[in-house]
């Protein structure tokens, strides 16, 4: 598993377990973390995404909720609306990160750890959020441009399925 990925895999076991038993369980979270993972990298990215949700949660949770229709954030599976929040950061946060990118991760990380039906829960809001905020911004370069089209491919071993985002990940 490529670093970013397993930061990402981190990242959403620590904020279930702050959603689940508040701030207090970072610290613990953390410290399982730094037990478990040797990976500094990887370690590092999960604490960028924890800590960008946590400063950023309102406005996530409004841009998810103005996204989801019909679904009240607070009712959501608890491991969906965290893998929502978390890519929801990095595709409004994260410039060196393709939105594609971000939203296959997420997909996966739904279908590894909710159910199969996540994966395309996920996708629909995903993909609007990024229609509707990332794709109005300035291109992220040529390297990253975006094709214009959905989000991510439809089955779950799309062309990025086992992808990441950098090439600094390949070090």
């Amino acid at each position: 598993m490529k670093k970013r990925s397993r930061g990402r895999e981190l990242a959403l076991q620590m904020l279930y377990q702050v959603d689940l038993r508040g701030d207090s369980a970072l610290e613990a979270a953390e410290e399982v973390a730094r037990e478990e993972e040797p990976d500094r990298d990887a370690r590092a990215f999960a604490s960028k995404l924890v800590n960008g949700v946590r400063e950023t949660l309102d406005e996530l949770d409004r841009e998810i909720a103005a996204t989801a229709q019909n679904w009240d954030i607070s009712r959501m599976a608890v491991i969906d609306r965290n893998v929502l929040r978390m890519a929801t950061y990095e595709l409004l946060y994260c410039r060196d990160i393709p939105p594609k990118v971000a939203i296959n991760e997420a997909i996966e990380l739904g279908k590894r750890y909710s159910t199969q039906k996540t994966g395309a829960f996920v996708n629909g809001i995903l993909d609007k959020i990024k229609s509707r905020k990332v794709d109005t911004l300035a291109p992220r370069g040529a390297a990253n441009s975006r094709d214009g089209g959905g989000a991510a491919a439809s089955d779950s071993k799309g062309e990025l399925a086992g992808e990441d985002d950098t090439a600094a990940d390949e070090s």
